[in-house]
């Protein structure tokens, strides 16, 4: 009888949960290097965050993330607001070609310039990315007035003569009378930290540090600067700084709104210009949005109008893309007037040069050749249209929360996940990590996020690197050790602590089987040698697959015979129950593969299984030429002599006391008491029916019947006990026929030899 497999389930699903825990924290403690060594990773990344630990690499990798984002969300196209006027290469050709020749032009040529963009052209605002702060003495001027003042100082047609010429040849004069009442935007330079020359003069400041302390923020601070003529400053409607912040990969990527130098702050061209175009609205310092997560945001109050600034007052540059992104008019054709009216009518106008030559290209995230006077174009349509992102007071603290949440799970999850699970777990982190930061991008705010994916990353590195060179190698030795006997979910199993497990002997406590196919000599007579040895596989194979499924151990194979054991090399409380399991198994593997050698044309096999425990030797056994993982002891040679009396009980299987005791919800009929071969204490044996809730209520009327017969035979009632077996032959017979008639049989003999009043109802085995 064949028991289903749902009750035994049932029964040890308790002590399955009872473990659970001890589970767990084993498996916790057996990787705790594992979890120390990632505890110690989240934490120089949660010190990178704050800046207490150097980590110059999440920087560069923030700015690679940074400039990812910003190519992705670029808006593209043209801004028709702001055209800039290009001192290109066609601009520097010769007079003849249509140009005006090399750089700098003289000071009239600009005048020109400037008068036929506000007169012909109407425009809003006219800003130079050039500097000028040197005079213009191109006129030959100087001379003239070296002679007027010297040798020809007393030459009155001479003295006439100049008066005339002086204005005329006064470029720099001329250039700065065409700023006059024109809303023109002057640029200039600060110095590197150090250098402290002063050249050309500065405009007016915006604020002061009593109407910004530097306690409330941290600006760039310069001492040294590159200004423009004080003429052409004091005619200019404003002026406004160039200098970028180049990061340390060389990418240009903000710039500062205001800088201080001599205890005054000055604003940077594009705001200038954004200022000047809006009517000069004021600069009321700095303002805090109290409504925002963690403390509020920085931003430049303008006009009543936030400004998004960090700390340093620096401001990200909205680049609309790639090079190109506002239209280029070339200087040479404004002079020229060989363009319609409509395509400057209103619009701002920057001046500056992408003409190699003249270096003012810069590295930037949308172009490592990218004009400088774009960026400038690109700062001020940000200014008017508010897209200037924003990097949040709070974004530290954020980032180094996240850090210290998601890296704290990681760091004790992973090591307890398959390489599998470690994989998903990690990439669906680093997948949310990342979706949620560029969804803050869109929002408007940049926050750093190196750290965390960084933490992410090396965390699992960390356990998967681990895995493959330290557990890996365990599981190899495991797997040399013991991968011929136990299957691979076990050796997985025990390659997680492979430390406690060894060939060396050690005494346990054990189950064994022993199974063998019946008759099976004649059956190898009836086959060639190709086709045994097919036959043999053939059932062997799922008898393997069945052991290997309930936690067992193939000790070896004898021909036709299996010799396996449960509780070694890793322990199994429920040693007996999987071995009994593996036994009913086995004997429906048995029915199937029957089916098959029929059709095959195969002859059908039946098998004897015998099943004991008992406390045994197990360990590597043999010579010092050759060993073997195997067990010895008592218990082992008494399953081997259960197999071997299967058939004289016409049972399947039978079990010795020892399994019987560790299986109390198992209905078992007791077959006999015997004495096998090489043991003089006789032992008490069954023959397993099923477990609790399995068994038939047939099945179970036969077992009662036969258990009062037994008892009969037991007191020598020889009458009794004869009309009780042949009532289960009669009634009962696919229940037990062989069992019946062997008792019957020992009746008619016992009759004739009384076995006397000392008989313990035993019988003895002389072969095996």
């Amino acid at each position: 009888m064949t028991p289903a497999s749902k009750p035994v389930v049932e029964s040890s699903s308790a002590s399955k949960r009872s473990l659970d825990l001890r589970a767990l924290f084993a498996a916790f403690k057996k990787r705790l290097t594992r979890v120390l060594v990632g505890l110690v990773l989240v934490g120089i990344f949660a010190g990178g965050a704050v800046d207490f630990i150097p980590l110059p690499l999440l920087d560069r990798l923030d700015g690679i993330i940074y400039d990812l984002r910003l190519r992705l969300t670029a808006p593209g196209g043209l801004d028709p607001r702001v055209v800039i006027v290009d001192i290109d290469e066609k601009s520097l050709r010769e007079r003849e070609a249509g140009g005006e020749g090399r750089w700098p032009w003289p000071r009239d040529r600009l005048a020109l310039l400037t008068n036929s963009l506000f007169d012909d052209y109407n425009i809003s605002v006219l800003g130079f990315d050039v500097i000028f702060s040197e005079r213009d003495e191109s006129s030959g001027i100087k001379n003239l007035h070296q002679l007027a003042s010297g040798d020809l100082k007393s030459s009155k047609e001479f003295q006439a003569q100049y008066s005339k010429l002086k204005s005329k040849l006064d470029f720099d004069g001329q250039f700065a009378q065409s700023f006059k009442d024109r809303a023109v935007v002057l640029g200039f330079s600060f110095l590197n930290p150090g250098d402290t020359n002063h050249k050309g003069a500065l405009p007016d400041s915006i604020l002061t540090l009593e109407q910004l302390p530097l306690s409330l923020v941290s600006p760039m601070i310069r001492q040294g600067y590159t200004g423009n003529l004080e003429s052409l400053q004091k005619a200019a409607a404003d002026g406004g700084h160039i200098n970028p912040v180049v990061d340390p990969d060389g990418i240009l990527r903000k710039v500062p709104m205001l800088i201080v130098d001599d205890g005054k702050y000055y604003e940077s061209l594009s705001l200038a210009s954004a200022r000047t175009l809006l009517g000069g609205l004021p600069i009321d310092g700095v303002v805090q949005n109290p409504n925002s997560l963690f403390g509020g945001l920085v931003s430049l109050d303008v006009g009543g109008a936030p400004l998004p600034v960090d700390q340093n007052l620096y401001s990200f540059i909205p680049y609309r893309g790639p090079y190109g992104s506002f239209e280029y008019i070339s200087a040479s054709d404004v002079l020229n007037k060989s363009i319609p009216k409509e395509r400057l009518d209103g619009k701002i106008v920057l001046i500056g040069t992408t003409a190699p030559g003249l270096l003012d290209l810069r590295a930037t995230p949308v172009g490592k050749a990218y004009p400088g006077v774009e960026i400038h174009a690109n700062l001020i349509t940000g200014i008017l249209d508010g897209t200037i992102k924003q990097t949040p007071i709070w974004g530290t603290a954020a980032t180094l929360a996240s850090i210290a949440l998601l890296g704290l799970v990681l760091a004790l999850s992973l090591p307890l996940l398959s390489p599998l699970l470690s994989s998903l777990a990690s990439l669906l982190s680093l997948c949310i990590a990342t979706a949620v930061n560029f969804l803050a991008y869109k929002q408007g705010f940049v926050l750093p996020v190196a750290g965390l994916l960084s933490t992410i990353l090396m965390v699992y590195l960390l356990n998967i690197g681990y895995g493959y060179f330290i557990e890996s190698r365990g599981k190899k030795l495991i797997t040399g050790l013991f991968g011929q006997y136990v299957p691979p979910e076990l050796v997985d199993e025990m390659a997680q602590d492979p430390a406690s497990f060894s060939m060396e002997g050690e005494s346990r406590e054990l189950t064994i089987l022993f199974s063998d196919v019946r008759g099976f000599t004649t059956i190898s007579e009836s086959l060639d040698a190709k086709t045994l040895s097919e036959f043999i596989n053939a059932f062997l194979t799922p008898f393997t697959r069945v052991i290997y499924k309930n936690r067992g151990t193939i000790d070896k194979y004898m021909g036709d015979c299996i010799m396996a054991f449960w509780g070694a090399p890793l322990s199994d409380a429920d040693h007996a129950r999987h071995g009994l399991i593996s036994a009913f198994e086995m004997l429906k593997a048995m029915e199937l593969l029957n089916a098959e050698f029929i059709q095959k044309g195969w002859p059908p096999i039946k098998v004897g299984i015998g099943l004991n425990s008992g406390r045994v030797s197990v360990g590597n056994m043999g010579s010092e030429i050759r060993l073997a993982y195997t067990v010895m002891g008592d218990a082992v040679n008494l399953a081997s002599r259960l197999e071997g009396i299967t058939k004289e009980y016409g049972a399947a299987i039978i079990i010795g006391e020892e399994t019987r005791k560790e299986l109390p919800d198992l209905i078992a009929r007791e077959v006999d008491r015997v004495r096998v071969k090489g043991k003089d204490v006789a032992v008490t044996i069954y023959e397993p029916l099923g477990f609790e809730g399995d068994v038939s209520t047939e099945a179970l009327l036969a077992l009662k019947l036969f258990d009062a017969a037994l008892a009969s035979y037991r007191s020598q009632q020889w009458d009794q006990a004869q009309g009780q077996f042949e009532a289960l032959l009669k009634d009962y017979a696919s229940s037990g026929e062989t069992l019946y008639q062997l008792y019957l049989e020992r009746i008619e003999n016992l009759r004739d030899s009384p076995p006397g009043s000392g008989w313990d109802g035993s019988y003895t085995f002389t072969k095996k």
